[in-house]
């Protein structure tokens, strides 16, 4: 009976960030008898592996997430989606909200200000703030580029992790590739392409955090997007976090209160 009633619990992670792949291992170690779907938006095309069901692609927004909710029986949504998704975060919210399944997301906490950084509200604002003749180094993402477009005088580099699938709006230098590891490899790439300021939104997390190093360490002008509000009934700002939020919630203590009852 313990085992039929473990097997019922559905849990979907929406991913796409180094701690929900975390998340998704540690789901699959401390409770194996759950059924973790994991949904990646499809933004690269190699995605790094994760544990559980992986599914590829949107939902038809919150009603299309709403249906799936249901169809698959989900008792538990854990949206741990880019800090800078908030359409995924609204529609994860709504959906979870009118399918009465209960939600958490995990978000990564901010990085904090430092002296070299201008924070602006969003990337127009970003590309207004940016000098004549500045040479960007815009760690932003290619489907995040088109404020910039207007800037003829600019010479950007952007950071990608694989080519452009699309022609990009603008001429630029581009790097092919993850974040560089320290602080000393960044300062080298930034000498090397010779930039004079990093835009970047404020994420969070270790991967990117050496650029942010680097560019203080250098004296450069750090054009930091503010991070949008997000709306949720609960949040976790680390896979252990959200993995206790998980083990705690009466679907899954079910089996520990068995043992107790039991012993008792």
């Amino acid at each position: 009976m313990i085992a039929m009633h473990n097997a019922s619990q559905t849990i979907l992670l929406i991913a796409g960030t180094s701690e929900a792949r975390a998340l998704s291992e540690a789901i699959a170690q401390d409770m194996p008898k759950a059924r973790l779907i994991v949904s990646l938006l499809g933004a690269t095309e190699k995605p790094a592996a994760y544990a559980g069901s992986v599914r590829t692609g949107g939902f038809g927004g919150v009603a299309g997430l709403g249906d799936f909710l249901r169809a698959e029986n989900v008792t538990h949504l854990v949206d741990a989606a880019h800090p800078f998704a908030t359409g995924m975060h609204r529609n994860a919210t709504a959906a979870a909200a009118r399918a009465g399944v209960p939600c958490l997301a995990m978000i990564r906490p901010e990085w904090p200000p430092r002296p070299n950084w201008q924070e602006v509200a969003c990337l127009r604002a970003a590309s207004v703030a940016l000098p004549h003749g500045a040479k960007p180094f815009l760690a932003l993402g290619q489907r995040h580029l088109a404020p910039f477009r207007h800037r003829a005088d600019l010479g950007p580099v952007l950071r990608m992790a694989e080519g452009p699938r699309t022609p990009l709006p603008f001429p630029a230098e581009i790097v092919i590739g993850p974040p560089l590891r320290t602080a000393d490899e960044e300062q080298a790439l930034f000498r090397r392409y010779g930039v004079t300021h990093l835009v970047c939104r404020n994420s969070g997390g270790q991967a990117g955090i050496a650029k942010l190093d680097a560019a203080e360490a250098l004296g450069l002008p750090v054009l930091m997007i503010r991070r949008p509000a997000m709306a949720s009934n609960g949040h976790a700002t680390d896979p252990q976090a959200a993995l206790d939020w998980l083990r705690s919630h009466s679907a899954f203590r079910a089996e520990a209160d068995i043992a107790v009852e039991r012993q008792g």
